[in-house]
């Protein structure tokens, strides 16, 4: 379980969500959620739910973006899934792919994958291509470095709430707690 953040932990910041790249969702006025998660971590999973929960019940008014974290030496499967989620965001259908990849946690052989794409109607020849692409991996790359150059990001799931790490629960409570502070 996650402790709260001490004096010296809120000081410490993230780069800023880059629109063009980060996969972000919600209302720019509210208050933001980054998550570096593993498609293949439980704890991942429950934070995913969390944030559904979170975002649902503040009807929109807050933005979460997800950020890639592999924990490739635990997660035999975690890299592949990083790809399906990218190769999807590609045609557009990266949110969809992530529920999915999460829905789905037990299944991510390559199989699984392609079936999920499919069940999306994605082309899945561009599928494919993407998964495999130096494009692909250079932005789970960035992903990586990003929250290792963070200093911050050690497993999964790592929340930072307006740029500054969150070490609370990640459960819908204590979110929701977090979120109401004052910035």
């Amino acid at each position: 379980m996650a402790v709260d953040a001490t004096p010296d932990d809120r000081e410490l910041t993230l780069p800023p969500l880059d629109e063009k790249i980060d996969h972000v969702r919600g209302s720019a006025a509210g208050r933001l959620i980054i998550e570096y998660g593993d498609y293949e971590c439980p704890y991942s999973r429950q934070a995913f739910h969390a944030i559904s929960q979170v975002e649902q019940q503040l009807g929109g008014n807050m933005r979460f973006a997800f950020r890639h974290f592999p924990l490739t030496s635990i997660h035999p499967h975690a890299f592949a899934a990083a790809t399906a989620a990218e190769a999807a965001a590609a045609q557009g259908r990266f949110w969809d792919m992530h529920e999915l990849l999460f829905h789905r946690q037990k299944a991510l052989q390559d199989g699984d994958l392609l079936a999920y794409a499919a069940e999306l109607g994605l082309d899945l020849t561009a599928f494919e291509r993407d998964r495999a692409s130096i494009t692909v991996a250079a932005r789970i790359r960035r992903d990586v470095d990003s929250g290792l150059a963070s200093g911050q990001v050690l497993g999964t799931p790592t929340l930072f709430i307006d740029g500054v790490v969150y070490r609370g629960g990640y459960d819908p409570p204590a979110l929701l707690a977090a979120l109401a502070t004052t910035r």
